[in-house]
């Protein structure tokens, strides 16, 4: 296994100590005036101890002092209006390069710079991606600090490019910090303990991770894969700790992205899924060359607050093809007539249900998947797989039978088809407003 070159650790976040109000105002006009004076800073060696210096104060600021810090970068470091006006004007007057670059260099705000800069101190990566996680948080209830976590991101996205990236296998060998982290962050389904672990890491299985030069050891994302011989339909065998794993490596026909699990709230935003995913797919079709299938075997988390909020509202669309209105206000009378209306299935148990109401939510299920994925009421995960160029390929009844799985789906998943040769095309098609889907899910419609 490849490792990384280290640099220096990041930051651990101490306790803040407790200080009287002065203190604090103090403390954070301290940060503030670091701030000014690593961006009037010309030399690179000064830069970094300053940097390393606004970085020591940033750790020691309580949450509210970080809520005004972070207001003082939409304030104080966002970009001069007039300025941005007056090179607009003159770029308009003149349009030629050097009124153009005057005019980017008008419109940037100098908080990104501040970031460059920042940036460039030992752990410095980590920090301001700790820093985005809080904004993030913030970012809720002030939505004001909007431009501030733009620039975040933008500067973020460039520096977490993949093509900065490496991917390693995790496998058993692995450093046992790292195989913690990915029991930790495991997202989709929950990993219970090292026994669980271990299966998922055995010859059948395998487990792929992106990670940056500056953020050594820690995973950003990584994706679990089932190397099975058909397309699967149900997790439950998947993550089974007592299977027996497949070591016939003839029987590899499919290669299946059961869980894919981000490790850095401050980088949400930042695509990274969709590269690994094609990576790893690449990577497999060169060790086992059989592999023609890539699919997913993925969880529908929106599927039931959909039903429960927007279903009912079905009855009053008049933007539906009145063939497609008629089958899914079929399939929601049917749901009246064998529970109720839909926040009435909370107690469903997919196994024990007649074939009518299974019918009437798998419809439901399809249209929400093939018709609702392009709107902002849409699955997330449909969006994530679909924008990444799949396939919507199967419905799954009982899919997922735990309490998780109940709740957010009942019971339901959905495969998606990864083809690697027509992932651009379905990933146009995609942004376009069109959700491509197989003939037997386009028959369920």
């Amino acid at each position: 296994m490849m490792f990384l070159s280290r640099s220096a650790p990041a930051r651990r976040r101490s306790p803040v100590p407790a200080r009287s109000p002065r203190a604090q105002a103090r403390w954070l006009q301290q940060t503030v005036e670091g701030c000014r004076r690593l961006l009037s800073e010309r030399g690179e060696s000064n830069s970094v101890a300053i940097a390393e210096e606004v970085l020591a104060l940033y750790a020691g600021l309580t949450a509210e002092q970080r809520l005004a810090f972070f207001k003082v970068l939409d304030s104080e470091f966002g970009p001069d209006p007039q300025a941005v006006l007056d090179a607009a004007q003159r770029y308009a007057e003149e349009p030629e390069a050097t009124r153009l670059m005057a005019l980017i260099q008008a419109a940037e705000p100098p908080r990104q710079e501040l970031l460059r800069r920042l940036n460039r101190a030992s752990g410095g990566t980590a920090v301001i991606v700790g820093m985005r996680r809080t904004l993030l948080e913030l970012l809720k209830n002030q939505p004001g600090l909007a431009a501030v976590e733009a620039d975040f991101l933008h500067l973020l996205s460039s520096w977490f490019n993949p093509g900065f990236l490496q991917m390693e296998q995790v496998d058993w060998r692995s450093p046992a910090a790292l195989l913690e982290k990915i029991i930790q962050h495991e997202a989709v389904h929950e990993i219970d303990g090292w026994a669980d672990l271990r299966r998922r890491l055995q010859p059948d299985r395998r487990c792929f991770a992106f990670f940056h030069p500056q953020l050594p050891g820690e995973p950003l994302i990584f994706v679990e894969v089932a190397l099975v011989s058909e397309m699967p339909a149900a997790v439950g065998p998947l993550i089974d700790v007592r299977s027996e794993p497949q070591t016939d490596e003839r029987q590899y026909k499919v290669a299946t992205f059961y869980s894919i699990s981000n490790c850095q709230p401050g980088l949400k935003g930042v695509s990274l899924g969709n590269f690994l995913i094609k990576r790893v797919a690449e990577h497999l079709q060169r060790e086992f060359p059989q592999l023609r299938t890539f699919c997913t075997l993925s969880p529908i988390p929106g599927f039931t607050t959909w039903l429960h909020r927007h279903a009912p509202g079905l009855r009053e669309r008049e933007d539906l093809p009145p063939k497609l209105k008629e089958r899914v206000l079929k399939a929601l009378a049917a749901l009246v007539q064998h529970g109720g209306e839909p926040a009435a299935l909370a107690g469903l148990e997919p196994v024990q249900a007649g074939e009518p109401l299974r019918e009437a939510i798998s419809t439901l299920a399809a249209f929400y998947l093939a018709h609702e994925s392009v709107t902002p009421r849409g699955d997330p995960v449909a969006k994530f797989h679909l924008g990444n160029g799949a396939r919507l390929e199967r419905l799954n009844w009982a899919g997922d039978l735990s309490r998780k799985g109940l709740k957010q789906s009942l019971g339901l998943m959905v495969n998606y088809l990864y083809d690697l040769r027509q992932i651009e095309d379905h990933h146009e098609r995609f942004v376009h407003g069109e959700v491509v889907a197989s003939r037997a899910l386009q028959r369920m419609l």
